[in-house]
């Protein structure tokens, strides 16, 4: 018996890209339902955002774009960012009546029978003509591995399971990456700590003056021509390089914000460099980044001998049913939105019969 169900389009993931590409499917006719499904693998609304720490408070979020169709207006700066953003978005599916499935998983995405792809899931089997991926990174943290890991006898954590810098208190803490998250960690955990040692791969790029449109601009084309050339894609962060604000300047001025290269092994009871020198350590924090979730998409072998997915616009040039939003340039508020009304407006083209649109650079 075949309980395959069959929709025009379905939308993997219900963080920001997702729903925008949700609301821009329903906006241009399409029922949710009958003509698109999202599944969404969180046990709620808000993404990524539900799983953030508690020190992380709206007023701290930079650049969180409002939905298509609804402004977020009125959030208190002191409330945690993941209450704030995740009312929000149970707010927003609700208004359009979106329809999220969850918790459902994606398995495979993979050939089906007539032309159309099969989306198999922890909720049964979905039959598509075209397919919506907004799964984002959360759900891949990056861990490096170095010599000695294993003996460690301290704590390891990533930046996915950060509890907040009260649970660091009186501890020697390293951390690791030179990312936004990795200076937001040491600002916070530094009052609290009895120690704390940064460490990167490459010097901290700080940016002066104000984030314009003119570097938005030119740091999402940087991205999107990795993602063009089918490599994996950075994050727009690190071309832009991290805003020296206040905090920022004042965490170099005492010292908190003073970076160390790489270290070469970890001991049972800290870190080593080659020369000798050494940090005893109690945490090792793993602010090291995230990798696309995309491995439900292998069986489409979509990607490229380099690594990642070749992509126009948001459209995979290995297959033109698939579409990623929330992958490489579009990896941000504003870019997801954008990202979402494009590939909506590229899957219109296809079901219609129509030939795709070229990307204007």
């Amino acid at each position: 018996m075949n309980n395959t169900r069959e929709v025009e389009v379905v939308v993997v993931g219900a963080g920001q890209a997702g729903l925008s590409s949700a609301y821009h499917l329903r906006r241009t006719g399409f029922e949710p339902g009958r003509d698109f499904v999202v599944l969404d693998h969180s046990p709620g609304p808000g993404g990524a955002w539900q799983f953030r720490w508690p020190s992380l408070t709206y007023g701290k979020v930079h650049g969180m774009h409002a939905l298509p169709g609804m402004e977020l207006t009125g959030a208190d700066p002191a409330r945690a960012s993941s209450e704030v953003i995740a009312e929000y978005f149970a707010t927003y599916e609700r208004t359009f009546d979106l329809q999220v499935r969850r918790p459902v998983d994606v398995h495979a995405v993979r050939e089906g029978a007539g032309g159309r792809l099969l989306v198999e899931t922890s909720d049964g089997d979905w039959s598509t003509r075209a397919l919506i991926n907004a799964t984002g990174t959360w759900d891949r943290p990056f861990w490096p591995r170095y010599p000695g890991q294993g003996s460690f006898r301290g704590q390891q954590l990533h930046t996915a399971q950060y509890p907040g810098p009260e649970a660091f208190d009186g501890q020697r803490v390293v951390v690791v990456g030179g990312g936004a998250s990795g200076t937001q960690h040491l600002l916070e955990i530094a009052p609290y700590a009895a120690a704390t040692t940064w460490v990167t791969r490459r010097p901290p790029v700080f940016r002066e003056g104000p984030f314009t449109e003119d570097v938005g601009r030119a740091a999402v084309a940087l991205v999107e021509e990795r993602v063009r050339q089918g490599l994996p894609p950075r994050s727009v962060v690190s071309v832009t390089g991290l805003p020296l604000n206040d905090a920022v300047r004042k965490g170099i001025a005492d010292g908190v914000l003073d970076r160390r290269p790489m270290f070469d092994r970890i001991t049972p009871d800290g870190v080593e460099w080659e020369d000798g020198q050494r940090v005893e350590a109690d945490v090792i924090l793993w602010a090291t980044g995230f990798r696309a979730a995309i491995d439900h998409l292998r069986p489409l072998r979509l990607r490229e001998p380099g690594g990642g997915i070749r992509l126009e616009g948001t459209r995979a040039v290995a297959d033109p049913r698939v579409h990623l939003v929330g992958y490489g340039p579009s990896a941000s508020t504003i870019g997801a939105n954008r990202a979402g009304r494009a590939a909506v407006r590229d899957i219109r083209r296809l079901l219609a019969g129509r030939p795709t649109e070229p990307v204007a650079a």
